[in-house]
């Protein structure tokens, strides 16, 4: 028997640790740092990569990385000097999300279709340049800014503010010392994450993520403030199309480039006149689509990731889903994705159906309450037959929740229903 190190806190980690602890072959799960629903957390924190090194090694742990920041850090490099088994990609393969400059160009030079581009770190170049376009664009820090670096406009003044804000400003830090100032692709966007070796690509059951914090993709970009699987938005032609001409050719591109990607490689697209464009790219599964993804996930989950590391995922028996829909809906703190109110508590977890999962994300555990420790604070996920009723199983549950400024939105879901 194996014990598994789950390496983050947030909603996306209590998912995958959840569904780890299922596997006959695993011991114990720990979670590191984790968060008021995780067991067995430790207390070191994503990157302090030696000490995370140190506690695998000693307690025998397959070790799996939630979020970004850790493999933009090197810690599977880390780890496979020392001969202990981690999945996740390498510093260079991560560079697909940990630098949106790097990712735009590996596409241009191989030919994955995306929007145009140009490059900036002076904001006076970049205004002259947005005032002589005919179209919209978005604009967007080159680094890892949990999620919310990137400003979507919808005229020249916009676009003008939101390099300011990046460039200027310095709103997202050193993330946002040079900017993407992109072509702005109307559509309809989905998430795509396929699970890769460095030769096979295995796709995940399809999602769609609700980025806005308001209702109807109204205000700023957040972390993610809903999600549901599987989307219509993404029928088997349209699915076939992603993986050969994005995900496939990403994985070849990158051997052909000398870097082998294993793990999660998440393409987020737009699609315009049912043609994929990769908006852009992430190295690990997608918070919150984690949630309803696991909670449909009908294999052993550890098995596939000990065959990422190997290398021999083509040798896996086909992987199953529950044949039901599955929706989350994100709890944050009124106020998210700015500023916002902690340590309140939170009640009503006893009162959740059967058929749903209440996923944590920004929690602490004190005594025996439950307090709120960030801006998502909860992921309530739920099953159901058709996508109608899995929403309706969600919000019944997200009502059974309560602290005094929670805040959700009231539409996860429904772009789903307008497809079906």
């Amino acid at each position: 028997m194996v014990n598994v190190l789950v390496i983050g806190s947030g909603g996306r980690e209590h998912a995958l640790s959840w569904k780890l602890s299922q596997s006959s072959k695993v011991d114990k799960v720990f979670t590191a740092p984790g968060n008021g629903g995780t067991e067995n957390n430790i207390s070191i924190d994503i990157d302090d990569l030696n000490a995370l090194a140190d506690f695998a090694q000693k307690n025998n742990c397959f070790t799996v990385v939630g979020p970004e920041t850790p493999l933009a850090a090197g810690i599977v490099d880390r780890f496979n000097q020392m001969n202990l088994k981690i999945f996740g990609p390498s510093q260079k393969a991560a560079q697909l999300e940990s630098s949106k400059i790097w990712a735009k160009n590996f596409m241009k030079r191989n030919g994955i279709q995306t929007a145009r581009f140009e490059i900036f770190e002076d904001s006076k170049k970049a205004e002259e340049y947005v005032k002589s376009l005919d179209y919209n664009v978005v604009v967007k820090a080159d680094g890892l800014a949990s999620g919310k670096g990137v400003i979507v406009c919808n005229n020249t003044d916009e676009a003008i503010a939101a390099i300011h804000t990046i460039l200027v400003k310095k709103t997202f830090g050193d993330a946002g010392n040079r900017i993407i100032v992109e072509e702005r692709i109307d559509g309809i966007e989905a998430s795509y994450i396929a699970l890769c070796d460095g030769v096979t690509a295995i796709p995940m059951a399809t999602s769609q993520d609700h980025k806005r914090i308001f209702d109807d993709d109204k205000g700023p970009n957040t972390g993610g403030m809903g999600a549901y699987s599987p989307t219509p938005v993404i029928d088997d032609i349209l699915a076939e199309k992603i993986q050969n001409k994005i995900i496939n050719k990403t994985l070849q591109s990158m051997k052909n480039e000398g870097i082998v990607f294993k793990g999660f490689l998440y393409a987020g697209v737009m699609i315009r006149d049912n043609e994929p464009y990769v908006l852009e790219y992430n190295v690990r599964m997608g918070d919150p689509e984690c949630q309803p993804i696991t909670m449909r996930m009908d294999f052993d989950l550890y098995d596939y990731f000990v065959a990422s590391v190997d290398g021999t995922l083509s040798m896996m028996p086909q992987i199953t889903w529950k044949n039901q829909s599955s929706v989350c809906i994100v709890l944050a703190s009124e106020g998210y994705p700015e500023s916002y109110l902690k340590d309140e508590e939170i009640t009503g977890f006893d009162l959740i159906p059967k058929n749903a999962m209440v996923f944590h994300a920004g929690t602490k555990k004190q005594d025996v309450k439950i307090l709120s420790n960030g801006g998502r604070v909860l992921g309530v996920t739920a099953l159901g037959d058709t996508l109608a009723s899995a929403i309706s199983n969600a919000y019944i549950a997200a009502e059974k929740i309560s602290w005094p400024h929670k805040y959700y939105r009231k539409d996860i879901g429904k772009k789903g229903l307008s497809y079906i």
